[in-house]
């Protein structure tokens, strides 16, 4: 018998040798154990995970004359006839090259026949995806409601393509990546059977390379044992035959990064090529080899970094100790770029030029793309406006503490000598000739343990009668300020005393910060503020916007007026009700 490629002679022929998909094995098995087999089955994933492996086992299974634990037999006629491909039970189809409406109406005709022998007519489908409109169309009401003796299995690389209306009528599964790990042990499992001796470190590589696809693996084995055929297979010569690059070469370009030597990091590209290695190839290790970096200096638990990222404790350590030339913030932006230029190579024709712009990249970050730049000014100018935002507030607290300090050289507030003190009923009393200081803790007019004024306080103003309009306007004040949609505005009168100007017509809105004072004493907040009074009264009125001196209490010299209208409404009503 001729070659047979490894990928095709070790293909798994029971659901048992299937690798890397127990979640969906384990469904299928169930459900031809208990009778549950559905019409139509949709089987998604990367290419070389098994979908067309498993499709086939599948179909042998529901067509077995004696199945075990829902796997087939491989030994009854069925699966000998199917295992070889001359079933007509089975019925595979490459959409890719049949993907027109013709194809599909042939396959409407021929479901109407039942399977000569054997339960099951099963049609696999590969590459759905490339089936054109009018072909997913004319399947459609085949696909919902096939007779019950025939089975479909699609299987496509992108799921995204398949119209709604189709993957509404399957079970869809989704095949994973197999691990490195899985496809590592699998491929030691065949070189056994082989008869090859394959060093582990060249199995895990290969496993690596072959990015989650157990077909790619065989592939790149079958080519490595064919390059050095009757040898025992080492790490360097996978290195040779894949066109890749040991990992010392990856510390060395990290260091001419590092050190911006842009003529290392091209001496260096230039040495790849001379050596005959694929640049595609070698920009995806550096950035495998980046991401072990970047796992390496963000944690100190070398037991558990070991198993992630699965090296000897010597490599271990040398990638610690390059982890210290780099912070974790410049390894992100080299993953980022270097990613970039992964995808970019696929397509590229001058893929030694874009490698070597990347690295002048790496090295020089001033040449980073414009929207880059943008984001980094962005990020620059809000903090200038915190900074500024900062400075303004020190430069108003130093003014104010100039202010205090000013007051108390020139004697507006008094300690000693000839100043005054209230006693403990609210009594001014004049100090001696040596002075009694005016420090008391007594509940005078400014409240108790606070600075008392060397001058005699001011008399109470006292409200006689209030207006008619402002009376109507105290009574409705909450009503007025929750009418208002600024929260900021809300919140300062809220705070603030409300009484009955000097003048005895205006409103006066007392506070007693300087936020607040800015805030409402600007001439359009005053005019809002007068709007809303006549919209929600009817009445217009005055606004006087006062602060209240430092320390000065609003209840010692003022009279809120809506006090006021609180205690004429609790006087009528016990009025009304003696």
């Amino acid at each position: 018998m001729s070659y047979q490629a490894l990928y095709r002679k070790w293909r798994p022929t029971t659901f048992e040798d299937v690798k890397g998909q127990d979640h969906i094995v384990t469904t299928l098995k169930n459900q031809i154990k208990l009778d549950r087999i559905g019409h139509a089955y949709l089987f998604c994933g990367t290419r070389g995970t098994g979908k067309t492996t498993i499709a086939k086992i599948f179909a042998k299974a529901v067509n077995c004359e004696h199945p075990v634990d829902g796997s087939p037999c491989g030994e009854c006629p069925s699966c000998k006839a199917i295992a070889d491909g001359v079933s007509m039970n089975v019925v595979e189809i490459d959409a890719a090259s049949n993907n027109g409406v013709d194809n599909i109406r042939q396959i409407r005709e021929e479901v109407q026949y039942r399977p000569t022998d054997g339960r099951k007519k099963v049609y696999i489908i590969d590459e759905v995806h490339m089936l054109s409109i009018g072909a997913f169309n004319a399947l459609l009401k085949t696909l919902e409601e096939p007779p019950e003796y025939v089975i479909f299995i699609l299987a496509t690389t992108e799921a995204s393509k398949i119209p709604i209306t189709i993957l509404s009528r399957c079970q869809r599964y989704d095949f994973h990546r197999i691990s490195i790990e899985t496809i590592a042990a699998r491929l030691s499992e065949l070189m056994k059977y082989e008869n090859i001796n394959v060093e582990d470190r060249a199995l895990r590589y290969v496993a690596k390379a072959a990015d989650g696809s157990m077909r790619d693996a065989l592939s790149l084995i079958d080519q490595c044992i064919a390059f050095y055929l009757g040898q025992d297979l080492k790490y360097e010569n996978v290195l040779d035959v894949l066109g890749a690059v040991d990992t010392t070469v990856f510390a060395d370009t990290l260091k001419c990064i590092v050190n911006s030597d842009v003529s290392g990091c091209l001496a260096m590209v230039e040495d790849i090529i001379m050596q005959g290695r694929d640049l595609s190839q070698f920009t995806a290790d550096f950035v495998w080899y980046l991401r072990n970096l970047l796992l390496a200096a963000s944690t100190d638990d070398l037991a558990q970094l070991q198993d992630v990222i699965d090296i000897s404790e010597d490599n271990l350590a040398q990638l610690s100790e390059d982890a210290r030339m780099v912070d974790v913030d410049t390894l992100m932006r080299y993953i980022r770029v270097m990613s970039d230029l992964s995808n970019e190579l696929k397509t590229a024709t001058q893929k030694r030029i874009k490698l070597e712009v990347a690295l002048i990249k790496l090295c020089r970050p001033a040449m980073e793309p414009a929207q880059d730049i943008g984001e980094l000014s962005g990020r620059v100018g809000q903090l200038e406006s915190q900074l500024e935002l900062a400075i303004r507030a020190l430069k108003e607290t130093k003014s104010e503490l100039d202010n205090t300090k000013s007051q108390l050289s020139s004697g507006a507030y008094s300690f000693a000598g000839q100043g005054g003190y209230t006693d403990e009923d609210g009594n001014w009393h004049d100090g001696g000739a040596n002075g009694e200081g005016n420090m008391g803790a007594g509940n005078g007019a400014y409240g108790a343990g606070n600075m008392r004024s060397g001058r005699k306080p001011a008399p109470k103003r006292v409200i006689e009668a209030l207006p008619d309009d402002i009376r109507q306007i105290a009574a409705s004040w909450n009503n007025i300020v929750n009418s208002i949609n600024e929260p900021l505005l809300v919140t300062f009168l809220q705070q603030a005393n409300v009484t009955l100007a000097e003048n005895n017509t205006s409103l006066e809105i007392m506070v007693s910060s300087m936020s607040a004072y800015n805030s409402l004493s600007r001439e359009e907040t005053k005019q809002q503020l007068v709007d809303i009074i006549e919209e929600r009264t009817g009445l217009k009125v005055d606004i006087m916007i006062t602060k209240l001196s430092d320390g000065e209490d609003f209840q010692n010299r003022f009279t809120d007026i809506r006090e006021l209208v609180n205690m004429d409404i609790e006087v009528d009503d016990k009025e009304e009700f003696i």
